[in-house]
C-alpha cells in the first residue's frame, strides 16, 4: 500500500475513533441503565489499561522498560474532560455536545496564546470573533437551543482538554504520557463513583464505555500518535475539523437525532472561524517575512 494512502486512511480512522466517544458515550446515557460516573470510571480504567499495554508491547526488548508517565495536574484536567463529558451527554445530542467541546478546545487554545502575547492579524481575529459568535448563536435561549447544564458541562469538558492538551505539547513519549495521565485519572474517577455512581451496572452500558475507553480513546490515540509525525501542523490541526461533523453524521444515522437550521449556522460560524485562524496562522509561519514585508 502506498505510504501517503496509507496515512491517509489511519488518519481517518483516528478521526472516526475521536467522533466514536461522542456517539458512544450519548448511546449508553440514552439507551442503558448505566450512569455517568460510572461510565467515566469504566473509560478511565479501559483506556488506561490499553494504552499501557500498547506502550508496554512497544517497549519489549528495549534496555529501558516502560515507566508511568504523565503527572497529576495533567491527570486531574483529563479526568474533569471524561467526567464533564459524560455528564454532559445525559442532555445533549451527539452532535451539539461534539460541537461544544471542539469549540472549547479551540478557543481555550486561541486564549491562552493570546494571552502569551500572541498577535492575531486582521483576518485570524475575524475569524475568532466568528467562532465566538456561532458559540453565541448556539446558545442563545430558545426551542432548539441545548439544555444549559449540559453546555456548561461540557464546556467545561473542552476547557479542561484544551488545558491538558497545552500541558502535553513537547512530551517525549506522547503514548507513555498519555497512559500514565489516564492511570493518575483513575483515582478521580473512582472518587466520582463514589460519590454520583450506582453499584448496580447495566451491562450494554459497560460495554459501551469500555469500547470509548480502550477503542474510541486507547487505539484511536495510538493510531493518531502514529500519523503525527507525517503530517504536517496545518493539515493535524485542520483535520480535526471533521471530528464534530463526523459526530453529527453519526448522530443522524445512528441515534435518529435531529439537525436543526441552528446547528448547522453555529457549526458552519464556528468550524469556518476556527479554520480562518488555523489556517491563517500556518501560512504566517511558513511565510515569516510576510508581516514585516507588509509593515515596510
Amino acid at each position: 500500500m502506498n505510504l501517503s494512502v496509507k496515512i491517509l486512511l489511519l488518519t481517518g480512522l483516528a478521526m472516526l475513533a475521536f467522533a466514536a466517544n461522542s456517539l458512544l458515550n450519548r448511546v449508553a446515557l440514552s439507551d442503558t441503565a448505566i450512569d455517568p460516573a460510572s461510565f467515566t470510571l469504566i473509560r478511565l480504567l479501559a483506556g488506561a489499561l490499553l494504552l499501557w499495554l500498547i506502550h508496554a508491547y512497544s517497549h519489549s526488548g528495549k534496555k529501558h522498560k516502560a515507566s508511568v508517565g504523565g503527572n497529576w495536574l495533567s491527570a486531574l484536567a483529563l479526568f474533569v474532560y471524561a467526567a464533564g463529558f459524560s455528564f454532559a451527554y445525559l442532555s445533549l445530542t451527539a452532535a451539539t455536545g461534539a460541537l461544544l467541546l471542539f469549540a472549547a478546545v479551540q478557543i481555550t487554545m486561541m486564549a491562552v496564546a493570546l494571552s502569551r502575547g500572541e498577535r492575531l492579524t486582521s483576518l485570524q481575529m475575524l475569524g475568532f470573533t466568528l467562532a465566538l459568535a456561532g458559540l453565541v448563536v448556539l446558545l442563545l435561549p430558545g426551542v432548539s437551543a441545548p439544555s444549559w447544564q449540559g453546555a456548561v458541562l461540557m464546556l467545561m469538558a473542552g476547557v479542561a482538554w484544551g488545558a491538558y492538551t497545552l500541558r502535553g505539547k513537547g512530551a517525549t513519549d506522547p503514548l507513555q504520557t498519555t497512559a500514565g495521565n489516564f492511570l493518575r485519572a483513575v483515582p478521580f474517577g473512582l472518587a466520582c463513583w463514589i460519590i454520583w455512581g450506582k453499584t448496580e451496572l447495566d451491562a450494554l452500558g459497560v460495554w459501551y464505555a469500555v469500547l470509548s475507553g480502550g477503542l474510541a480513546s486507547g487505539v484511536g490515540y495510538a493510531i493518531w500518535y502514529m500519523v503525527l509525525p507525517s503530517l504536517s501542523a496545518m493539515i493535524a490541526a485542520t483535520v480535526q475539523l471533521s471530528v464534530p461533523v463526523l459526530a453529527a453524521v453519526g448522530g443522524v444515522l445512528m441515534l435518529a437525532e435531529p439537525v436543526t437550521l441552528r446547528l448547522l449556522v453555529a457549526s458552519m460560524a464556528i468550524l469556518g472561524g476556527i479554520a480562518m485562524v488555523i489556517v491563517t496562522r500556518k501560512v504566517e509561519r511558513q511565510n515569516p517575512d510576510a508581516q514585516s514585508t507588509k509593515a515596510d
